[in-house]
């Protein structure tokens, strides 16, 4: 009886380990693997949620304190610092100010943190920021979801239009990083230490609760766009994400696959947020992949696909397992930054306050070139 029950199993095409002698050929025990549906609700989605949702709490709190900051009241909510993770300009400036003179910025602390969580995330776990984290990135890839149940599919950009497309981002962040290089200290110092840097976080508030039409435009286009194509903002114009995928190039952690037991169902591919040949590739080393493991949580051969470390061998990442990471490492980062006094503003409240009334006369415009014209800040040794 037993034996025959194992007939059955492989008449049915269950998942049974092929021979030795066709492990090359595709579907070799029978019938192809039944798919995995590729855009159920998985463990990462959880995660994206709940950083969106801290993202808005933190962003509602903000409003709050802003707009009880302009009355005659009193403040009774306090200034959230995870606001400063919209402020990334102002974060790379005070990580070259950190590096080369060893001074952590006290106006936007937090900007910095954040942006270094992103950076050794990324640097370890491939550009895991944008997928598990960003809450940017969270909205775009929902929206592209939205989009193709709404029409169906999503519109793929043609490879000879796509690639100077995604060039786009580089270029951008290219053009941020030679004009921070081009800084020297006393001008990081000038613009760090600027009334428009000290309230800059109430100017990205500002963007959208006193958007322009122009911006407003933009941002349609971009939302269109995003139910289109999948991951349109982060593919071709996100500088924040260029960064992230930068540090993922030399990242000691990427997708393997096992070329003798994969039987070519293309699943992975189809599923790849990114478009990238995953069925065609031993490892994955392009710097689009944001390790989201929606490749491997789709493959229906167990262990076709893994998301392994180098030098780790016997490490095996699940997406339970790299979510905890990430969401441990986080706050284990913001732990530290807070008892150790680098993660709440220098700006009091009674400041905030007075430079919140004359945020819009030109005292507090973008300091642009201005050269400085004040001694270096006495933080400096």
């Amino acid at each position: 009886m037993e034996s025959k029950i194992t007939t059955e199993n492989h008449s049915v095409g269950l998942s049974q380990e092929p021979k030795e002698g066709n492990r090359n050929t595709p579907f070799a025990c029978g019938q192809p693997p039944e798919k995995i549906d590729s855009y159920s609700w998985r463990f990462r989605n959880s995660v994206q949620l709940g950083i969106l949702l801290l993202t808005l709490g933190i962003g509602v709190q903000f409003f709050i304190y802003v707009l009880q900051a302009t009355s005659v009241g009193a403040i009774e909510v306090s200034r959230p610092p995870g606001v400063e993770g919209f402020l990334p300009i102002g974060a790379l400036l005070g990580w070259k100010l950190f590096l080369t003179t060893g001074v952590w910025d006290d106006v936007h602390p937090a900007a910095m943190v954040i942006l270094g969580f992103a950076g050794l995330i990324s640097l370890l776990l491939r550009k895991s920021f944008c997928g598990w984290f960003c809450p940017v990135g969270t909205l775009s890839e929902w929206l592209w979801k939205l989009g193709r149940k709404l029409f169906g599919k999503n519109y793929q950009v043609p490879k000879w239009l796509d690639f100077p497309l995604r060039s786009m981002k580089y270029l951008v962040l290219g053009f941020f990083i030679w004009s921070i290089l081009s800084m020297g200290r006393s001008a990081i110092l000038y613009f760090l230490h600027s009334p428009y840097y000290k309230i800059s976080d109430v100017k990205m508030l500002f963007f959208f609760t006193r958007m322009s039409t122009t911006s407003a435009i933009v941002l349609f286009v971009l939302l269109i766009s995003s139910f289109i194509v999948r991951n349109s903002w982060c593919r071709y114009l996100c500088p924040y994400g260029a960064l992230m995928g930068l540090f993922s190039l030399i990242s000691p952690t990427r997708i393997l696959r096992n070329p003798k037991i994969c039987t070519q169902c293309k699943s992975c591919t189809e599923v790849c947020p990114y478009h990238l040949p995953v069925n065609r590739k031993k490892n994955i080393r392009s710097p689009e992949c944001n390790g989201c493991m929606d490749c491997v949580s789709v493959c229906p051969v167990k262990n076709t696909l893994e998301l392994k470390t180098k030098g780790f061998n016997r490490q095996v990442w699940s997406p339970l397992k790299l979510g905890m990471v990430i969401v441990g490492l986080f706050i284990g980062l913001v732990y530290a930054a807070e008892i150790t006094g680098h993660w709440k503003s220098s700006v009091s409240e009674y400041d905030f306050r007075v430079r919140l009334q004359e945020i819009d006369s030109s005292k507090y415009s973008h300091p642009g070139g201005r050269v400085q014209t004040h001694p270096p800040s006495p933080h400096l040794p």
